[in-house]
Order: structure tokens, then C-alpha cells, then sequence
């Protein structure tokens, strides 16, 4: 959990200040450059999902099957992270466009979109990091904080790491409905069996366009467009996993305890949510395909803004933590992701006091 920066009340109230200034610049420049930036990301998206899937129809030749893949993959990834995750936040609202409506967007992913909205903009966005509430921490399975007492059950914390890195859209998908809870016998099946049948039908959705529609009209070649869909799938689980992980785990992300909630001011607010999230560093694909998450830090302090403009506004936000004598964590992302590792496999273990003989 960390020894948090301290900071009087004052201090939080004019970090807060400075902050919101930033927010309130961008929200009054919001216009037509945000609507035609993210509609031209869709029709990428969209040219790319096309060619994929009519590549993947000739995938008897390994060259085409690849890049069929590769480009379904991206499509994926775009639709997932830089498209859905945003416009779920209510980032293009402003624009009055249907099609980019919080309230009506779903996007290719097992998980419903009224469902990840509790969890992930309710749940997470406002109790960010706080041990016990926001279940993003661990998605009910992992121990990623010291400050979760160890079991024996952790022991396996590589092998989860990895099952949920490859079946990523599930994971996030089921992790709302607390299986863990149930399985401890703090709340009953009953109670979670509407909203597994939600993520049944989106599911069931999903595997018939992918594993029966689409191979079916690839006829004597439904075996490549069945494992190229497949591929596409796990490479687009896969990287959301990483994005995700280096954005909320490295090393120097804080967790909080529940009494943090108590009385929290805007600033604390913000403190919160810059002291539990980092930065990716990288480049302009790097940026687009992990749906601009690489600034993680700008994301959790303003979710509702759009996603592109937070590298616009990184250097600011970070001269006005530092100034603050807050830090401003952010590295490569093998960096992240290496420290992320780290943690899995070193809270996998006991504590070391626990494996201490007992004095005599």
C-alpha cells in the first residue's frame, strides 16, 4: 500500500484547482477536430476488419492467412481499446452522434457494454485502487498488492496471470459477477444469474460470428478463417492484458485503504488516482493501439475527455505534479511490464515474516 505522499488540505485544494483548469481548457475546445479524429478511427477499424476477414478466405496461403490475422487483430484491438473503451466513457457524447453514444455503443467483446460500464467507469474510475472495493485489483483472482493477505491458493498467481492474459475478454467479463465471493460462501449463485446470462448471450453472440458464421462462408476454407479468427482473438486478449497491467500494476502504483474514501476532497481525488496509475511510453501506434491507456495517468485523472487528447496535455499534467512534489510514474513498456511480472511471481509467494521459523 505504500506510504502516501502527505499534502494539507490546502495543498490538495490547489492541486485540485490546477487540475481542473486543465480539464475545463480542453472540454471548452472539444469541436469537430475530436468527432472527425475518432470517426476516422472507425473507418480504419472497419477497412481493417474487412480485409482481415477476406484474407483469412484465402487462408490456404500462409502470406494471406498471416496477414489476415494481423489485420483482424488490429481491428480488434482498435475496436476494443481506442473505439469502445472511449466512447463507453461518455468521452464523444458531446458530439449528439448515435453512433458515438455511451448509452448505445457495444463493442466485439464477451463482456456486455452495460455491464463493464458499473464495473469499470462506476467501480473502478471512482474507487480507483482502494483495497476491497475496486475488484480491478486482482480481478478476483490475482494477488497484486502485499497488502492482500497471502493463501496458499496464490501459489498459482503465474499460472492465473497467464489463463487471464489469453482469455482476457472472459475475465473481464465475469470478474462483476464476484466468483471468488461465492466460492468463499459470501453470496449465493442465485444472486449473480442474471448477469451471467448476459454475458452468456453476449458471448454466444459472439463465438457464432466468429466460430460458425464467418467460417461458414468461407466454405472448403472454414479451418483457416476459424483459427484466424481464433489468433485474432487471443492476440487482441493478450494485449488489452498488457496495456491494462503496465497501466495499473508496475512497479510504484499505490494501493489505498478504505478510510481513504472517508471525506475525500477533489484533490484527494486526484492524488488518488495519479499515485494508482502509470504511464507507457512510446510512440504514435503505440499510443493509438493501446486507446491512448499508454497515458493511463491522464486517463484515470479525466476518463470523460477524449482519449487522444491526453498526450497533448501530458507534459503539463506532469510539471503541475511535480510542482506539487507528487511523482509522475511512467516508463518504457518493457519497463512496466517487466515490473509487472515481478510482482505476479514475487506475491505469489508468502510474506517473508510467514515462512520465518517461529522463536523458540
Amino acid at each position: 500500500m505504500g506510504q502516501h505522499i502527505s499534502m494539507s488540505e490546502a495543498q490538495l485544494r490547489a492541486f485540485g484547482e490546477e487540475l481542473d483548469a486543465i480539464r475545463a481548457r480542453v472540454v471548452a475546445d472539444l469541436g469537430q477536430r475530436d468527432a472527425d479524429y475518432i470517426r476516422g478511427v472507425i473507418r480504419w477499424q472497419r477497412g481493417l476488419e474487412a480485409a482481415g476477414r477476406g484474407l483469412l478466405w484465402m487462408g490456404f496461403l500462409p502470406p494471406a492467412w498471416i496477414a489476415g490475422v494481423a489485420a483482424l487483430s488490429a481491428a480488434k484491438i482498435l475496436d476494443n481499446m481506442e473505439i469502445g473503451h472511449n466512447i463507453m466513457h461518455g468521452q464523444y457524447d458531446f458530439t449528439r452522434d448515435p453512433a458515438l453514444s455511451s448509452q448505445s455503443f457495444d463493442w466485439d467483446n464477451a463482456c456486455p457494454a452495460s455491464q463493464w460500464k458499473h464495473s469499470h467507469n462506476v467501480m473502478h474510475h471512482t474507487y480507483t485502487n482502494v483495497l476491497g472495493v475496486d475488484r480491478d485489483v486482482g480481478y478476483g483472482i490475482l494477488r497484486m498488492d502485499p497488502d492482500q493477505p497471502w493463501r496458499p491458493v496464490y501459489l498459482g498467481n503465474p499460472v492465473y496471470a497467464l489463463l487471464l492474459a489469453l482469455l482476457f475478454q472472459y475475465g473481464v467479463a465475469v470478474h462483476d459477477a464476484e466468483i471468488d465471493q461465492i466460492l468463499e460462501g459470501k453470496k449465493r449463485w442465485r444472486d449473480t444469474l442474471p448477469l451471467l446470462r448476459g454475458i452468456w448471450k453476449k458471448t454466444r453472440r459472439q463465438w457464432l460470428k466468429d466460430y460458425v458464421l464467418f467460417p461458414a462462408l468461407s466454405g472448403p476454407f472454414a479451418l483457416f478463417t476459424l483459427t484466424g479468427n481464433a489468433s485474432a482473438n487471443l492476440i487482441r486478449n493478450v494485449w488489452a492484458f498488457t496495456i491494462i497491467f503496465c497501466g495499473h500494476f508496475p512497479d510504484g502504483v499505490e494501493t489505498f485503504d478504505k478510510s481513504t474514501l472517508d471525506d475525500e476532497t477533489r484533490g484527494g481525488w486526484y492524488r488518488r488516482q495519479l499515485l494508482g496509475s502509470a504511464n507507457i511510453e512510446g510512440g504514435r501506434w503505440l499510443h493509438l493501439f493501446s486507446g491512448n491507456l499508454s497515458h493511463q495517468i491522464e486517463h484515470h485523472l479525466f476518463p470523460d475527455l477524449p482519449a487522444h487528447r491526453y498526450g497533448e496535455i501530458a507534459a503539463e499534467v506532469r510539471e503541475v505534479c511535480e510542482r506539487h512534489g507528487l511523482p509522475y510514474n511512467s516508463g518504457s513498456l518493457s519497463q512496466q511490464f517487466g515490473s509487472v511480472v515481478r510482482r505476479i511471481l514475487t506475491l505469489a509467494l508468502p510474506p517473508r515474516s510467514a515462512m520465518l521459523p517461529a522463536p523458540v
